[in-house]
Order: structure tokens, then C-alpha cells, then sequence
């Protein structure tokens, strides 16, 4: 059975074949962490594979951490796995490299040695790292806003980013630490930044996620809202460096400023995650009279634990098929409820045009036509979506609900 992918049907491709573009970025991302990884162990000595095992150790529980807010509408394994390449390759290549040429022809020759080493990791390398890790999430925006339903996609996509970049950024630290001081300044280094303090990149890019996030699902401050979180990210990242000059009262107050941010980042989740439940009880209804949906479907949906009872359910009576069609059925029911809620805002953008959204429906790319036209059977079967929603083949000539609220009528459906 083919896994269902509603982000495909929405972008008109084949589902589960990841775009050929996404395959090379990542290549290029890797390629580039193994080069940053290579300098490393050129310079690094003994101490590089000491560094790397370290580095590496806690990232699993890390990711693990992170996936537990992404249950309701997880995001696609690909997308994940690219923004956690990128900041681990292209990030962190490109913040060496200009890092050292900013160190070296600006702001040495400027303020001399000590201080110059200062205002670098307090004023340049904010600017410059925080750039680098929000490129791939404007990019996100740019090219696949559909990927981003809400703020904890954004939140998302911006800790796997962050957690690349921190990865490979530790191999250096714990590297110089074991250089300079042996086991024991390395000992400390890897209690400061692996175990009291892991989530600092994360929490810094999570400002532009957040920016990011407000563009993709709002008609007002597109351009606003990810500039101002990019420049949040900034903030934050120039206080953390800029602490330690200040001794341990200055490391106390960006520690708990930092745990303020992790603490409302973890209730924008949660808040957003019972609105997304709300979306489910506010739409899915008006599909009852399809068979698609249910009420005992809506209570499935509404909860993880009812969820997951229904997926081990389903496991139970028709083994594994069974299971991941049920897994299909519980992600396509969420994201036709937030598309409805993108239809409402004005957002929605079937094609993943890189156009501004208009503000109505008023005309369909030329490859949603093509996709939403009618298929032959042989092409049906290699789609293999058994529910996937399927837009008008004509346009709409207005917003659903755009004078009022949107409770309906509900989006076409058709069984494959």
C-alpha cells in the first residue's frame, strides 16, 4: 500500500517520491558537514574523536525530545532531515568561514586582540550564525509553506536546525577543551553545554520559526514577522555570548531568560495543539454525510491516546497494512482540518506557489489543474491514496466564508 501524503496531493505530485531538488540539497549539506568535520580533525588531534563521540551522544535524546511536540501532525522525515543537515553542514561551514574573516580583517584590526575577540562572538557571530540557520527556514516559506500549519512547525523546524548546528559546534569546543585542559576541562565544557545547557541553539532559532511560522499562516506581516524573529534570534544569541564577560550573574540571567523562552515555547504548543484539536471538532463534521467521517471518528481524533488505542487496534484486526493506513487516515483528517483553517485566513495555498497568497481562490496553477484532472486507473493505483482531497478542476471566483465564519460547505472529497 502506498502511504498516503496529503502535502503531495496538495503540491500535484506523486506521493512519497521526494523532489529531486530536496535529494541534492541535502546531499550538498552533508557534503559540506563532512568538510567542516575534516578541518576539524585536521587541527583537532586525539582530541577531534573524543569531541565527536560527545557531541554526538546526547543528539538522539535531543531529536527524540524535540519529535514528542510534533505527534498530532508530525512533519514530513525528509523536511526534518534536511534542516537538521543544514545546520550541521552549510551553517556551520559558512559561520567558520566567515566568522575567521570577520575575526581576522575587521574586527581585530579594529578593536585589537582581546576585545576584538569580544565584540566577534557578542555582535558578528549572532548575526552571522543566526542568518545562516534562518535561511533554510525563509527558504521553507518560500518554496514548501504548506509544510508549516502553525507556530510548532515552526518551533520544529528551527530546534532540528539548531541541534545540527550545536552538534557540530561541540565537536570544536569539546575538542579545544581537551587540548588545552585535558579531562577535566573537558569534563566541564561537556557538563555546560551537552547537559545543563543543549537547547541554547534551539531556543535562539526558534525566535525566527516563530516569525516564520506567523508569515506562512497570516495575511499581515508576511515580511514583518520573520525579519523581527530573525532579529529576536539575534538577541538572544548576543546576550548568551556576551554573558560571560559579565561572570556568573550575567550566566544567571541568561540561563533563566533561556528557560522563560523554553517554558513559552512549550505552551504555544500545547495551546496550539488543542486549537488544532478544536479544528478537528469545528470542521470534520460537516463530512459526516460523505461516510468519510464518523462521530466515533472525531472522537478518535481528538486526543494521542485515543489515536494510538485506534492504531493498535488496527494492528490488531489487519496487522501492519492496517495500522499505516490508519496512521494515513489520521494525518489526512488533520491537515483537511487545517487547510479549512488556511481557507479561512486567506492563506491557503494548494500549488506551494512561491507567489504571495491572493486573497481568494480566484485561479489554480497549471500544475494543480494537471494533478486534480482525471486520472487514468493505472495512475489512481500508483497514487494509492484511498481518501485524498480533491480540489475544484475549475476556480473559485471567491473565499469560502471570506463574509463570514467559515463553517463550511465542506471541501470536496473523493475516494481513489
Amino acid at each position: 500500500m502506498a502511504q498516503l501524503d496529503p502535502k503531495a496531493v496538495l503540491e500535484g505530485r506523486v506521493p512519497g517520491r521526494p523532489p529531486i531538488a530536496l535529494i541534492a540539497g541535502t546531499a550538498v549539506c552533508l557534503f559540506c558537514a563532512v568538510v567542516a568535520l575534516g578541518i576539524d580533525a585536521l587541527y583537532g588531534g586525539a582530541g577531534f574523536w573524543v569531541g565527536l563521540v560527545l557531541a554526538i551522544l546526547p543528539i538522539p535524546l535531543l531529536v527524540a525530545l524535540t519529535l514528542t511536540l510534533d505527534r498530532l501532525e508530525p512533519e514530513p522525515a525528509r523536511a526534518l532531515l534536511f534542516s537538521f543537515a543544514w545546520g550541521a553542514g552549510i551553517a556551520v561551514l559558512g559561520a567558520l568561514v566567515l566568522n575567521t574573516l570577520g575575526l581576522l580583517y575587521v574586527t581585530v584590526p579594529i578593536f585589537g586582540e582581546a576585545k576584538g575577540h569580544v565584540v566577534s562572538a557578542t555582535l558578528g557571530a549572532p548575526v552571522i550564525e543566526e542568518s545562516l540557520k534562518g535561511a533554510v527556514l525563509f527558504g521553507l516559506l518560500w518554496f514548501r509553506r504548506n509544510e508549516i500549519d502553525g507556530f510548532a512547525d515552526g518551533i520544529i523546524y528551527a530546534a532540528m536546525v539548531g541541534l545540527g548546528f550545536a552538534m557540530m559546534e561541540n565537536v570544536t569546543y569539546y575538542m579545544r577543551a581537551f587540548d588545552e585542559g585535558g579531562a577535566d576541562q573537558l569534563q566541564a565544557v561537556f557538563i555546560l553545554r551537552g547537559l545543563v545547557a543543549p537547547l541554547s541553539h534551539p531556543l535562539f532559532t526558534s525566535m525566527t520559526g516563530l516569525g516564520v511560522a506567523y508569515a506562512a499562516t497570516h495575511r499581515r506581516l508576511q515580511l514583518f514577522a520573520p525579519v523581527l524573529g530573525l532579529l529576536g534570534a539575534m538577541l538572544l544569541h548576543g546576550l548568551w555570548n556576551g554573558a560571560t564577560t559579565f561572570g556568573m550573574g550575567g550566566l544567571a540571567v541568561v540561563y533563566l531568560l533561556d528557560g522563560c523562552v523554553l517554558v513559552v515555547l512549550i505552551v504555544v504548543v500545547a495551546v496550539e495543539r488543542r486549537g488544532t484539536v478544536r479544528l478537528i471538532e469545528r470542521y470534520l463534521p460537516t463530512y459526516g454525510g460523505t461516510g468519510l467521517v464518523t462521530p466515533q471518528d472525531i472522537r478518535m481524533l481528538r486526543a494521542i491516546p485515543s489515536r494510538r488505542a485506534a492504531r493498535r487496534w488496527a494492528r490488531a484486526v489487519g496487522g501492519p497494512p492496517a495500522a499505516r493506513a490508519m496512521v494515513d487516515y489520521q494525518l489526512a483528517a488533520t491537515e483537511l482540518a487545517l487547510l479549512h483553517k488556511r481557507a479561512e485566513r486567506g492563506v491557503a495555498d494548494p500549488a506551494g506557489s512561491r507567489r504571495a497568497v491572493p486573497p481568494c481562490w480566484t485561479s489554480w496553477p497549471r500544475r494543480a489543474r494537471r494533478f486534480c484532472a482525471p486520472r487514468p486507473a493505472a495512475r489512481r493505483a500508483a497514487v494509492g491514496a484511498p481518501r485524498a482531497v480533491r480540489f475544484p478542476a475549475r476556480p473559485v471566483t471567491r473565499c469560502p466564508g471570506a463574509d463570514r465564519p467559515h463553517a463550511g460547505p465542506p471541501i470536496r472529497l473523493t475516494r481513489g
